[in-house]
């Protein structure tokens, strides 16, 4: 069998790993948006696949007998055309999917809004300097309400939006410890911190950190999973579903 790793999580460079060792041949596929990427082991292709009919001719092309989506919790572009090319396919799709932050340590007290317009608004009124957390793609979102404030965007690599100049932004990649952020939040007299539920533990610290030092903490709900998709929560899961009997078969 050969299975489709839809990877760029450290999830999915777990899940590759135990594929390798457990002999089943996989080929990883990253989206490309990072420039460095962390690369999992094996085959690797690098792209998109041109949309759901582009997924579904390579499903075909490669005999893909299954399909782990191991993409960041934010990437429903993706995860939405892997299940419909995965329906139209008739090939078996699992949803590998750490879980989020909502049962976490103070997250009851946390500001949960919807999407990334009504985080930055909030953040506006909240405090006037702002930690990004959020990944560069949703920067737009951010500029205008916090054109005026003194924002520190922390991203991977280099946003593709322009900034307001007084923001700085940070290239950096967790994960992070506790230490760290204590340290990067007393720095930049960070009031409000803002963030995607991506939940897990790599970049957990910034959470503990803001709820040691008070501050405010906006966090941007995940959307619903896709309907039908069966979802574990770590690599051993997703391994033990590629290698059962129902998937060989």
């Amino acid at each position: 069998m050969t299975v489709l790793l839809l990877a760029g999580t450290g999830e999915a460079r777990e899940l590759a790993t135990l594929l390798d060792e457990a002999g089943v041949e996989f080929v990883a596929s990253l989206a490309g948006r990072v420039e460095r990427p962390r690369l999992p082991v094996g085959e690797v292709r690098t792209g998109g696949f041109g949309g759901v009919e582009g997924l579904r001719a390579w499903l075909a092309e490669h005999g893909a007998t299954a399909v782990v989506d191991a993409t960041h919790p934010f990437s429903e572009g993706m995860s939405a055309n892997a299940a419909a090319a995965c329906a139209a396919s008739g090939v078996p799709l699992l949803r590998l999917a750490r879980p989020g932050w909502g049962g976490a340590p103070g997250a009851k007290g946390w500001h949960w809004v919807d999407d990334h317009a009504a985080a930055a608004a909030l953040a506006a009124s909240l405090g006037r300097r702002p930690l990004l957390t959020v990944g560069r793609q949703p920067l737009g979102h951010y500029t205008a309400p916090l054109a005026g404030h003194r924002a520190v965007v922390r991203v991977v690599d280099l946003p593709e939006t322009e900034v307001p100049a007084p923001w700085l932004v940070m290239l950096d990649r967790g994960p992070y410890d506790l230490a760290g952020e204590l340290e990067l939040l007393a720095e930049h007299a960070v009031d409000v911190l803002v963030t995607r539920d991506s939940g897990g533990s790599r970049t957990w610290p910034k959470m503990a950190a803001a709820g040691q030092l008070g501050v405010p903490v906006v966090v941007v709900r995940r959307r619903a999973e896709v309907d039908g998709v069966q979802t574990v929560p770590d690599a051993a899961a997703a391994l033990a579903w590629v290698v059962s009997s129902s998937v060989v078969s």
